[in-house]
């Protein structure tokens, strides 16, 4: 299930720009020289993947707790419950308990380093921002970060985030390249279709658990077993 991931950040690339576009339009590259625009470019996406990818480690272990636990590979359905519930229960609703209150000192402080690092124009500063940009809270970052806990590992759950971020690369470069070169119109249709690929990942995730036995789709529970090998999962995984 690695590839939801990519298709989670390729689908809400148009959210991020949105979030994150402002950041990526002000970047403080040098537009003087073609090749040091690529280089600073790829060390900002460098900094957002390095971020993902540690808060993935985070989760990825907290999966893990939860399948020692006894979760097993039921740990897959629970997170595939959370992801629909958090598209379905309305805003509203989940404003009430906003779960990034007790992280609000670390998020001013996150955004006190971004806007430092911004009104600098070093290989150092743009990295980064790229780096504490990765930080910044996000409801696709969030459902990325519940695709890496259903890993139940702790590289995997890396690594789902680090697809994650990849799948984002796109736009974000255009972004940085092009500045907001997505109509609002445009980014608020694709926006309104974003809940709809967050939801059908949620099933997948949810057939996924229940080891159906469906090539592809709900592999049998033996398949579903976690390795602590990487290679073997990845193996798995590429067979679904």
């Amino acid at each position: 299930m690695l590839w939801t991931a990519l298709v989670l950040g390729l689908a809400g690339s148009f959210h991020c720009i949105g979030m994150c576009g402002p950041i990526a339009f002000v970047l403080p590259v040098d537009r003087s020289s073609k090749s040091k625009l690529i280089f600073q470019t790829f060390l900002y996406h460098l900094g957002r993947l390095i971020s993902y990818s540690l808060i993935g480690l985070l989760f990825g272990f907290i999966g893990k707790g939860l399948y020692l636990a006894g979760f097993q590979q039921r740990l897959s359905v629970l997170m595939g419950v959370i992801m629909i519930a958090a598209v379905l229960i309305p805003i509203s609703i989940l404003n009430k308990y906003n779960f990034s209150k007790p992280l609000y000192k670390i998020i001013g402080r996150v955004k006190q380093k971004l806007g430092s690092y911004l009104s600098k124009k070093s290989n150092k500063a743009i990295f980064s921002i790229g780096f504490f940009n990765g930080f910044l809270p996000c409801g696709l970052v969030y459902m990325a970060l519940i695709g890496s806990i259903s890993t139940g590992s702790i590289l995997m759950g890396s690594l789902y985030m680090m697809l994650f971020g990849l799948g984002t690369i796109p736009l974000m470069t255009g972004a940085i390249l092009l500045g907001n070169f997505v109509n609002l119109s445009l980014r608020t249709k694709i926006q309104k279709v974003i809940p709809v690929f967050v939801v059908i990942i949620g099933l997948l995730f949810i057939l996924r658990g229940l080891g159906l036995g469906i090539p592809y789709v709900s592999p049998s529970d033996a398949k579903l077993q976690i390795s602590n090998n990487p290679a073997e999962c990845i193996t798995v995984d590429k067979a679904e």
